[in-house]
């Protein structure tokens, strides 16, 4: 295997899309994994929304998901973080068929979603303790 530059690096087209099917919306759309950035963001949304409660944590994660990773054939993003209220009134199956694409191709998990919030809830039973 060949070593890497930096210009090889940043170059790499390293974020796979696939085409989805979404029959509730009549037609297909682009799925595409998250960067590196969006993961973080993602991840510390979920930190956050740990914070306030279970009911939080998945509010509108699905849509958040879905949001982030459609893209057009041009691969720019679809919709923003904007879009979350009324993406998230759209069909359930739909939406979900996206997100579970959009999670495969990120490597985003149940567990990683249970890890962050075992972790949160953790870190807050230990600060309450005593020593």
């Amino acid at each position: 295997m060949a070593l890497l530059s930096r210009a090889d690096i940043l170059q790499a087209l390293d974020l796979p899309r696939e085409r989805v099917a979404v029959p509730e919306w009549g037609g297909e759309v682009y799925v595409r994994a998250l960067n590196g950035s969006e993961r973080d963001s993602l991840e510390a949304w979920m930190l956050e929304m740990n914070g306030k409660g279970a009911q939080d944590l998945y509010a509108n994660f699905t849509a958040r998901l879905a949001a982030m990773t459609m893209v057009g054939e041009d691969g720019e993003n679809l919709f923003t973080l904007a879009d979350i209220q009324v993406l998230g009134k759209k069909s359930a199956n739909a939406l979900r068929r996206v997100m579970d694409v959009a999670q495969r191709l990120s490597g985003v998990t149940q567990a990683d979603v249970e890890e962050l919030t075992k972790n949160s809830a953790s870190d807050q039973s230990d600060d309450s303790g005593s020593v």
